[in-house]
């Protein structure tokens, strides 16, 4: 077995490294833009070709959802390009594929956690883009496993978890959207379940939701980092705000839970609850 890890400087890219090191160590490697652009075909085909590799974890995305209403093309080179160039090798020289999607695929209005089988309608250019990745994915190594995600974040890279704790320390009040509902995603965690799928004795591909349990709005889950962070002062007066309050060049969903039903009976995975997973990651903080 021999890994692969794109973009590996990433916060999910650099806790893949952590698990992968502890769990499997030495037979993956990992790369980010500077080593390997993956938007560049024939970059990708020499590199691969002389790689012998049996998987490819992508953890390379373009994330940046509001500056993406305005470099359509850059997202699309990175979140669509990309993908298909990876896709198109994997038959050809032996690799299987993770990749990475998004609740933003669909458009928030439902009532009910979404499954895999619920049709996409994704709202701004980062959605389109991740669903355009997962169709080009599909239809060219069909082999693949996608897992969606989302609300994401580590004690590596910039996140809301970050964010919000460096608020914290300053005096200027603090306004969190409160009817935007999804899942907070310990990417530490989602890694420990890639490295699952990938030792299980059999090989499921398909697409796969993947989140912390529980739900939680942004506003629950900024005052819950300030409590577990030891600013209950501050926790208690933020405030909550609509979507319509902000200004934003791209929609979100205000519904972004996801259904875990699929993955933990495929793989037999136990999935930790967001806020022991929260508590974890802060713990770690001060670490790094």
């Amino acid at each position: 077995m021999k890994l692969l890890i794109t973009g590996s400087n990433g916060q999910l890219g650099r806790e893949m490294r952590e698990v992968l090191e502890r769990r499997v160590p030495g037979i993956s490697t990992y790369v980010g833009h500077e080593e390997l652009d993956l938007t560049d075909r024939t970059a990708v085909e020499t590199f691969l070709a002389a790689g012998d590799f049996t998987h490819i974890i992508n953890c390379a995305a373009y994330t940046a959802v509001d500056k993406a209403e305005e470099e359509k093309m850059q997202c699309a080179a990175v979140n669509v390009d990309a993908v298909s160039n990876l896709a198109r090798l994997a038959d050809e020289l032996g690799f299987k594929i993770v990749h990475f999607s998004t609740d933003y695929v669909f458009d928030g209005n439902n009532c009910r956690p979404y499954t895999e089988s619920d049709k996409p309608e994704p709202m701004s250019v980062y959605g389109v883009t991740k669903r355009r990745g997962e169709t080009a994915l599909i239809g060219l190594s069909p082999e693949s496993i996608i897992i969606r995600t989302g609300w994401l974040y580590s004690s590596f890279g910039s996140n809301f978890v970050k964010t919000i704790l460096k608020r914290a320390k300053d005096t200027a009040p603090l306004r969190v959207v409160a009817d935007q509902i999804g899942s907070p995603t310990y990417a530490a965690d989602l890694a420990e379940t890639v490295v699952d799928i990938i030792l299980a004795p059999h090989w499921t591909p398909g697409i796969f939701h993947y989140t912390n349990e529980g739900i939680a709005s942004w506003y629950d889950f900024a005052v819950a980092v300030l409590e577990e962070a030891g600013y209950p002062e501050r926790a208690a007066a933020v405030v909550p705000i609509t979507s319509g309050d902000l200004v934003c060049a791209a929609s979100r969903p205000l519904y972004g839970v996801l259904s875990k039903a699929r993955i933990k009976a495929t793989f037999n995975i136990n999935i930790p609850h967001w806020h022991a997973a929260m508590r974890r990651c802060l713990a770690k903080m001060p670490q790094e």
